[in-house]
């Protein structure tokens, strides 16, 4: 019931942390379109264009919390987690487009470079667009790793990117206004995309692997087998399978047991480990099959059962 209610409350301040990049995103668009026109600069209008981008995958990213959130029904019995691997996904391809697009439209500023008016107009509309992602970026992260959504830690992600490209037009707009140079606006810009790219090149990666259900860190099946392994009936643990799906760590195992347990105590044993991993890695849904130590080919002669005085008890 615990783990019920934590996974809500976790959905609902997921939906609230994704509105708040839908709005912030929504804003900065309209304001760097309209200041690109009217400075006739083309590295704002690439920005407003980078900003779009970043509001089709704030929108897509909303989306995908929200149902992702639903719980499992007849057709998806996991739950819906996918849809913010799949969302990831596709707003990692959006990252590398938009690093392709910066490119593309710097090239194109060096062969017809042309002087933009009223560059203090730029100057700040690209320093607000730096404040405000930053703020709505770190707020995304946070809770994004405080819930485990791959969809906002993409979202995140993005959104630096746009930090960076912002900071390389206001570099590049400053120098323009102070040296005539107009050449070190778009050189500036091809810099920031290869950043970019990088970032959204990691992030398709990653989202690849974990659609192709990719097992869990090391460090996290590290700590899972040391938990089970801890408790003082458990024998050994073997087979253990991870897998993410969105939000949630998908997580089973066999575990042998002294073969003379009773099934009361076998299942409270199992209901013990089972909250113990939740506690760690919640969300996360666990399945433990149950085996007797002489059932398993390496261990065929049973270890000493545990007296009735032992720590468990």
């Amino acid at each position: 019931m615990g783990g019920r209610s934590v996974e809500v409350n976790h959905t609902k301040l997921k939906q609230r942390t994704a509105r708040l990049s839908v709005v912030s995103n929504t804003l900065l668009v309209m304001l760097k379109l309209v200041v690109g026109i009217f400075t006739g600069s083309v590295s704002i209008v690439s920005e407003a264009a980078h900003s779009g981008v970043d509001l089709i995958a704030a929108l897509v990213a909303y989306v995908a919390v929200k149902k992702s959130g639903k719980p499992p029904d007849s057709q998806h019995a996991y739950g819906h987690g996918k849809i913010e691997n799949l969302s990831a996904a596709f707003e990692a391809v959006l990252i590398v487009l938009a690093a392709l697009w910066i490119v593309y439209e710097s090239v194109e500023k060096i062969k017809t470079a042309h002087a933009p008016e009223y560059l203090e107009y730029g100057l700040f509309v690209m320093a607000l667009s730096v404040a405000v992602n930053y703020w709505v970026s770190s707020k995304l992260y946070h809770v994004a790793l405080l819930t485990g959504s791959h969809a906002l830690e993409a979202d995140a992600l993005h959104l630096k990117a746009d930090i960076w490209t912002s900071v390389g037009v206001f570099l590049g707009l400053g120098i323009i206004q102070y040296t005539g140079l107009y050449w070190l606006d778009p050189a500036i810009a091809i810099a920031v995309a290869v950043v970019v790219f990088k970032a959204g090149f990691d992030m398709t990666m990653k989202s690849i692997y974990e659609l192709t259900d990719v097992s869990l860190p090391e460090d996290e099946e590290r700590e899972i087998r040391t938990i089970v392994s801890s408790h003082p009936t458990v024998i050994a643990v073997h087979q253990l399978r991870t897998r993410r799906s969105g939000s949630f760590r998908l997580i089973d195992m066999h575990i042998i047991l002294q073969k003379n347990m009773h099934l009361d105590k076998a299942h409270a044993v199992c209901d013990e480990i089972e909250a113990t991993i939740q506690k760690k890695f919640n969300p996360c849904d666990v399945i433990i099959h149950l085996e007797p130590c002489d059932y398993y080919d390496d261990y065929g002669a049973c270890p000493a059962e545990c007296e009735e005085n032992c720590k468990h008890e």
